[in-house]
């Protein structure tokens, strides 16, 4: 990162099961210098997921330990399993100027920005909700009550978006993915963000 600015900035990914996250984040990745932090996570790895790459898979007994020990920076139940993000992680990326790309649930969202008030917090939106609903169901790895339960909840999802920043609809990846970008850019270009002594010592001859 540039010495123009402070540190690096924190990112808040949220939305609904099945809007895509996960898919987008990739993306960041893969296309600039973003970093996403890696969540740990009480339930069973999906196929092809690895552990520490795509979440830390603990079991309950440990995942509770550490919150006792306070080394969640947030975490949440949700549907019966737990997920959380360990502070170490994004305070060290943080500091090494590093832009880093929380993609957590609301609940989490919540925690953090009671932490994090300069952090950029994205809510993502399918398209429809006809769509939403056909994204879970194409995964697969859904039984009937936990669609229905997961699906339950969307309504209310959708109303702790005005606690967002900026809301984002994912109709095309990459469409997505070049706005949220720019949102980020457009964040990082904010006065308050910089610091302005080698800023405009620069300047001085």
């Amino acid at each position: 990162m540039d010495e123009m600015y402070n540190k690096g900035l924190l990112i808040v990914l949220s939305g609904p099961s099945g809007v895509g996250k996960g898919t987008v984040c990739k993306e960041l990745m893969k296309k600039y210098d973003y970093k996403v932090s890696i969540s740990a996570t009480t339930r069973s790895p999906r196929e092809g997921e690895v552990d520490g790459v795509n979440y830390y898979f603990l079991d309950k007994d440990t995942f509770k330990s550490k919150i006792e020990n306070n080394e969640f920076l947030e975490y949440a139940e949700v549907y019966g399993n737990y997920y959380g993000t360990l502070k170490s992680q994004v305070e060290e990326e943080l500091s090494r100027g590093n832009n880093i790309i929380l993609e957590i649930d609301i609940q989490g969202s919540m925690q953090v920005q009671s932490v994090f008030e300069n952090a950029v917090y994205i809510f993502l939106l399918p398209p429809s909700i006809n769509e939403l609903k056909s994204r879970i169901l194409k995964r697969g790895s859904e039984t009937e009550s936990s669609f229905n339960l997961r699906f339950s909840s969307v309504s209310e999802e959708l109303k702790c978006m005005v606690n967002y920043d900026y809301a984002v609809i994912n109709d095309d990846v990459e469409g997505a993915v070049e706005k949220i970008n720019g949102i980020i850019r457009t964040e990082m270009s904010r006065i308050s963000r910089m610091n302005l002594e080698k800023f405009i010592g620069g300047y001085i001859f």
